[in-house]
């Protein structure tokens, strides 16, 4: 059979894509028809999209640089401590929780108890976890450490279990044939193993937590969440720049903080 007529034989799947192509442009036609285009104070969507860009642009510099509790440094600053000791607190909590539930530790019914707790703390979002602090404790910083403490437990657990399975258990059969005491095992042969890994998790837990911390303050969970969603629905829009601007200064310090300490731990 020649190349011409395997050609003519293969299947036209031009055709389907093509399909495909048109199925998604009448999806986007009829979505768009939903798009309102006045905005709901009765103003042009254009026009207020020209100022929402304008304001970021034009940041309110005397927020941006204000020191006290009300200004942009501070709020940050809370921010960054919300996250901070959720996870730190996130982490202690979850440690015990994977060992005991790993089944190379614990035994297999343990462990699966161990999973289904893990598994329904990860189960509810942090916005839930968010209003039920708040309903206890009020509003302010705390509600917020707290639930971002409760809320890393669930991811940190999981990660840290796999990294507990993945234990190489040659090195502890190594010491325990030594005459290493338990302790001796587990400072010489399972925390050598687990640290990189269980660092380089916090690491990334802290970037998720960080983020989390900021939509958590629109609920009045602290940080600089409720500012941001307050001068929005004011059309404040050069406060919004501030925040903004703050918030990725922010981001990018903590992003090169820990690239930093992902390459060292990945190095040795």
């Amino acid at each position: 059979m020649t190349v011409q007529q395997q050609l003519k034989r293969a299947p036209r799947s031009w055709i389907g894509q093509m399909a495909v192509i048109l199925c998604l442009l009448i999806l986007l036609i009829w979505s768009s028809t939903a798009v309102q285009q006045q905005s709901s104070g009765g103003t042009n969507g254009a026009t207020v999209a020209r100022r929402i860009i304008s304001g970021i642009f034009h940041p309110d510099t005397d927020l941006l640089f204000n020191l006290t509790r009300q200004g942009v440094p501070y709020l940050l600053l809370e921010t960054t401590c919300i996250a901070l000791l959720g996870t730190l607190i996130g982490a202690i909590l979850a440690i015990p929780f994977s060992f005991l539930s790993s089944t190379n530790i614990v035994p297999k019914p343990i462990a699966v108890v161990g999973r289904v707790i893990i598994m329904a703390i990860r189960t509810i979002p942090v916005f839930v976890y968010g209003l039920m602090f708040i309903m206890v404790t009020g509003p302010g910083p705390f509600a917020g450490l707290l639930t971002m403490s409760l809320s890393s437990i669930g991811m940190l657990s999981k990660l840290f279990i796999e990294n507990i399975e993945d234990l190489d258990t040659r090195i502890l059969e190594s010491l325990d044939a030594c005459g290493c005491t338990t302790f001796q095992k587990i400072r010489y042969g399972v925390l050598p193993q687990l640290f990189p890994n269980f660092a380089s998790t916090l690491i990334y837990r802290f970037d998720m937590n960080l983020r989390d911390a900021t939509v958590l303050g629109l609920v009045g969970a602290g940080g600089i969440g409720a500012p941001l969603i307050f001068a929005m629905s004011s059309y404040r829009w050069n406060e919004v720049g501030s925040i903004l601007a703050g918030l990725i200064v922010l981001v990018l310090i903590v992003e090169y903080g820990s690239n930093k300490i992902r390459n060292k731990l990945a190095r040795g």
